[in-house]
């Protein structure tokens, strides 16, 4: 009875152990998305700046002239609460709405909802 108890409690804890660990994030810094296309324009997980901020330093918000470009992840940050945020750049080197050279993005996320694309 006693080796029968001993034997799951470390089942459970065997399981609990390897449900816990966390997985492999499938993207690095270098790897090269694309931007997709969403309803009204409506980025969640693409932080891209207000409109106003982004006339205010000369740019022009139009958001379809970002759609299906290529971004490159140029850095990835882990935030407290476990989400990471990479840090993207355009592929061409330009700059998104001509004004800013970077923009955040919720990785993970973004591929779920095909915010961002794959690109192979």
């Amino acid at each position: 009875m006693k080796n029968y108890i001993l034997s799951s409690v470390l089942a459970l804890f065997i399981s609990v152990s390897l449900y816990a660990q966390e997985p492999q994030s499938s993207f690095n810094e270098g790897d090269v998305f694309q931007i997709g296309t969403v309803d009204y324009n409506n980025y969640k997980h693409i932080n891209f700046p207000k409109a106003n901020f982004i006339i205010k330093k000369g740019g022009i918000a139009n958001y379809e002239n970002v759609k299906g470009q290529r971004v490159v992840i140029t850095s990835i940050k882990e935030k407290s609460n476990g989400k990471k945020v990479a840090t993207v750049k355009l592929a061409d080197s330009g700059r998104f709405f001509n004004s800013h050279k970077y923009v955040t993005v919720d990785v993970d996320t973004a591929l779920k909802n095909e915010e961002l694309l794959p690109v192979k």
